[in-house]
C-alpha cells in the first residue's frame, strides 16, 4: 500500500491541535502559564472592556470558590455550586447569551437511601443550565431526568475513580497526539491521533461516534482520524482566515466527542457511543447540574448527603467535590478568552 503523504498544518508557526476552548478558540496563540485563572480572568474582563456585571459575576464566583476551602464537604457543595453558578454567568454575560434568574435545574431523592441511583437530577429549558446548553450549541429540548450516578459516570475527570468504585464499562478512551495534518501539496485537511495501545483493537473501534474511523494515511492501526475533512489553504492572509474560520468549526463538532482533564500537562479522551448510560451533553452542563444537587442535599437534606459522604461511593462523590470545580473553572476560562491555560512549569506552549 502506497500511503498518502501527510504533514502538519501551522498557523503562526504553530503546528495546531485540540484546543480548550469549543466555541471561540484562538488557534495559534501561546498557552496563559498561570497558577489558577481568576486573576487573569478578571484582569481580561477590564482589559476587552467587558460589563460591571460580567466583572461582579467573576469576582463573586471567585469569593465562593475562596469560601469553600474551609468547608467541610457537607458543606462546601453550596459555596461550590454558587462559584460555578456566577462563573457561568460570567461567561453568558461576556457571550451576550440571555439567561433568566432561575437555575434550569433540580433534584430529588427516590428514596431516603444513600444510593446514587436514587439521586434524580431534572434539566430544564428555561434558566441558567439551558442557557450554558445553548452557547454550547447544546439546547435541552424537554425535561431531562438523570441519576446521580450515571451523570457521575460521563465525567472525564473522575472516570477512574468512577470505575474502581463501580463495575461499569470505560467510556473515555484515552489518545495521543491528536493534531490536525493536511495531504501534501493540496487543501483536503483532517484531524488525526493515536488510541493508547492498550484500546486500540477491534472492540473499542467498534463504539466509537460517528465519523472516527481508521486513518489509513498511517501504517499504525492504532491511529485513528475523524473522517469529516475540511479545506486549509494558507497562501495569504484572507485565505489563512478563511481556513481558520472552516477549522473552527469543525473543531466545533469534533469536540462534542473528545475533552481534555485539566492538569500539568495535556490529556485528552475520547468517549465511546451506542453504550448503556450515555448522557450526549458536555461536562460542563453535568458538572453544573451534579453541583446543583450536591447543593440542595447539603441546604436541605443535608443527614442524607452525610449517609452518601460514608457510603461505598464516598470515594468517587469526594473526588468530584475537590476536582470538579478546578476543571469547571478551567474550561469556562477558555471559553470567556479562547485562551488555554496551563500551571507555570509545563514546557510544551
Amino acid at each position: 500500500m502506497v500511503l498518502i503523504q501527510i504533514v502538519p498544518i501551522k498557523y503562526n508557526r504553530k503546528e495546531l491541535s485540540l484546543h480548550k476552548s469549543i466555541i471561540a478558540p484562538e488557534f495559534g496563540k501561546r498557552t496563559v502559564l498561570v497558577s489558577d485563572p481568576w486573576d487573569y480572568i478578571e484582569m481580561w474582563l477590564k482589559r476587552n472592556s467587558q460589563s460591571e456585571e460580567s466583572i461582579f459575576y467573576w469576582q463573586q464566583a471567585k469569593s465562593f470558590y475562596e469560601a469553600s476551602k474551609n468547608l467541610p464537604l457537607t458543606s462546601s457543595p453550596l459555596t461550590l455550586y454558587y462559584c460555578l453558578l456566577n462563573a457561568t454567568k460570567t461567561l453568558l454575560t461576556v457571550k451576550k447569551i440571555p439567561f433568566s434568574n432561575k437555575h434550569g435545574v433540580f433534584g430529588k431523592s427516590k428514596k431516603r437511601i444513600a444510593r446514587l441511583t436514587n439521586e434524580k437530577v431534572m434539566l430544564l429549558t428555561g434558566g441558567i443550565l439551558p442557557a450554558l446548553g445553548s452557547y454550547l450549541n447544546e439546547p435541552i429540548l424537554k425535561k431531562e431526568e438523570y441519576s446521580l450516578k450515571y451523570m457521575l459516570y460521563n465525567l472525564p475527570h473522575i472516570h477512574r475513580a468512577y470505575c474502581l468504585t463501580f463495575s461499569d464499562s470505560e467510556i473515555f478512551i484515552p489518545i495521543k497526539d491528536p493534531k490536525f495534518v493536511k495531504k501534501s501539496n493540496a487543501s483536503e485537511s483532517w484531524l488525526t491521533f493515536k488510541l493508547d495501545k492498550k484500546y486500540a483493537n477491534g472492540h473499542t473501534l467498534n463504539k466509537l461516534p460517528k465519523f472516527f474511523g481508521r486513518d489509513f494515511t498511517d501504517s499504525d492501526e492504532a491511529t485513528i482520524r475523524y473522517n469529516k475533512k475540511f479545506k486549509w489553504v494558507g497562501k495569504n492572509a484572507e485565505t489563512k482566515e478563511a481556513s481558520i474560520n472552516r477549522l473552527i468549526n469543525r473543531h466545533q463538532r469534533i469536540r462534542k466527542n473528545i475533552f481534555y482533564i485539566n492538569g500539568l500537562t495535556r490529556l485528552w479522551y475520547i468517549k465511546k457511543d451506542s453504550l448503556p448510560n450515555i448522557i450526549k451533553h458536555n461536562p460542563m452542563i453535568i458538572t453544573f447540574a451534579i453541583m446543583h444537587r450536591l447543593s440542595e442535599l447539603s441546604r436541605y437534606e443535608n443527614m442524607l448527603l452525610y449517609r452518601h459522604l460514608n457510603a461505598q461511593h464516598n470515594w468517587l462523590l469526594t473526588e468530584f467535590i475537590k476536582i470538579a470545580p478546578n476543571q469547571f473553572i478551567d474550561e469556562i476560562s477558555s471559553e470567556i478568552t479562547g485562551e488555554e491555560f496551563m500551571v507555570p512549569g509545563y514546557v510544551k506552549t
